[in-house]
């Protein structure tokens, strides 16, 4: 809605609020555009495509064109159909009228366009990276490598070093590490939004809209997001404790505790800041 890309998503810039819910900082490295607000008009079988497939094409390993490389997790129960059924209900379905989803509205700067190479290395998308150019589809691979991470407790295509990273990020493909407990559904978005074509990315098109509609995040109510209790609420800070604390570690060596009593204080093993 702001007609911003942001260009820089990563757990250092999001932070917590008093209240339990997240905002970003540091815009330093975002691109202001302009941006107008359009109605986009989907049908209802589109809306839900993702959910309804089989085997989305996003899961099957590139590198290997046999059926033995579509991961297990990647089949859906909708795939497991019984043998017989009923003639009436099919015939119903048939002529059953199609059911118009409502419109969505898309406010971001689908169509903006910069050739800046910025960002954190394990971060940058490979458009950045090759020097194509890039648009509001960064965002959403950066939110991709974001999720990875915070599931996974690292990054999908971090090397040795930044040219190592860089080199991942353009050639090599997506992995996740074998015994992962994720599920299909955070797979597939993940795979979604890390898809080396910006013209193929999750929200390429219709940005945030195309990304809520994701199973992953069917159970979440959107509308009522800013309402929702978060899972953890920070505890508020004694800043008293913590001005003495610092006050103490200022004292003259010969008036600080030694010994035992250091492990007295708030700070083990800590004598300045």
């Amino acid at each position: 809605m702001m007609g911003v890309v942001y260009r820089d998503l990563k757990p250092e810039n999001v932070l917590v609020r008093e209240d339990g819910h997240i905002m970003l900082s540091d815009f330093d490295l975002s691109l202001r555009c302009r941006v107008s607000p359009t109605l986009v008009q989907s049908s209802a079988d589109s809306s839900c495509k993702i959910s309804s497939y089989c085997i989305e094409p996003s899961c099957i390993d590139p590198a290997c064109k046999l059926p033995v490389c579509v991961e297990p997790s990647c089949l859906q129960p909708s795939c497991l159909k019984p043998r017989f059924f009923n003639p009436k209900t099919a015939t119903a379905n048939k002529t059953e009228k199609p059911n118009l989803a409502l419109p969505v509205l898309v406010a971001e700067p689908t169509t903006a366009r910069s050739m800046s190479f910025v960002g954190t290395h394990e971060y940058l998308a490979p458009e950045i990276i090759r020097g194509d150019g890039h648009d509001s589809a960064v965002d959403w691979w950066t939110f991709g490598i974001f999720l990875y991470e915070l599931i996974l407790g690292r990054t999908p295509f971090k090397g040795s070093g930044n040219r190592e990273t860089l080199f991942n990020v353009a050639g090599q493909p997506l992995k996740f590490s074998e015994g992962s407990s994720l599920s299909f559904a955070a797979k597939d978005l993940i795979r979604g939004l890390l898809m080396k074509d910006p013209q193929k990315r999750l929200g390429f098109k219709r940005g945030a809209t195309e990304i809520k509609q994701h199973p992953f995040f069917e159970t979440v109510n959107w509308a009522l997001i800013r309402s929702t209790h978060p899972p953890e609420i920070p505890k508020p800070v004694d800043l008293l404790s913590l001005n003495l604390a610092f006050n103490s570690s200022l004292a003259p060596t010969s008036n600080r505790a030694t010994g035992s009593d250091r492990s007295s204080g708030p700070f083990l093993d800590f004598e300045f800041f």
